[in-house]
């Protein structure tokens, strides 16, 4: 698939973004879930992402769909590693969620804003928030690779019996990955 990018390029790419004078507001005024659907609104199409600079983000052993049996699954990511930054803005997913579906195809079924730790610390007291929710914190050991980062999934384009703003979706699958 072209514009398949590993978690290590990402990382290198983050940080190279995320020196010390890049913006730092925490959440933009479209501050909403609906701002959010209106500017992935084009992405329903992988073709489209990858034209926007998504690519295909795998885990450190290359598993792209994102599961965890008895709660759900995050589905597979697309990451833009240009938008990993320290500027969170609701129209500005760092990754793009889809779900693999049984014909094959990839339907997208939420957004995740993602920060690195270490440089959003550097300039704030207090985790970043969006659609007014803190985003969690994932320490330096992690199936990704990465280095410790602030994360928070919105699951705007397929409903989550376990909150919008939930980390696993009970209803999302990686069967057909």
């Amino acid at each position: 698939m072209a514009g398949k990018l590993t978690a290590k390029v990402l990382v290198l790419g983050a940080l190279a973004l995320a020196l010390p004078g890049v913006g730092t507001a925490n959440a933009t005024a479209a501050d909403d879930p609906a701002s959010a659907r209106a500017a992935t609104a084009g992405f329903h199409r992988i073709a489209a992402a990858e034209d926007a600079g998504y690519g295909l983000f795998t885990d450190a052993d290359g598993i792209a769909c994102i599961d965890k049996p008895g709660s759900g699954a995050m589905g597979v990511h697309f990451v833009n590693g240009g938008n990993v930054d320290a500027v969170i803005d609701a129209t500005l997913p760092e990754a793009l969620i889809y779900e693999p579906t049984r014909d094959g195809r990839m339907r997208l079924v939420g957004v995740e804003y993602v920060v690195i730790k270490e440089v959003w610390d550097a300039t704030h007291t207090s985790r970043p928030s969006l659609f007014g929710q803190q985003f969690e914190e994932t320490g330096a050991v992690n199936r990704y690779g990465l280095p410790p980062f602030y994360s928070l999934h919105a699951w705007i384009w397929k409903h989550n019996p376990a909150g919008m703003l939930a980390d696993w979706n009970p209803e999302v699958s990686c069967a057909y990955a």
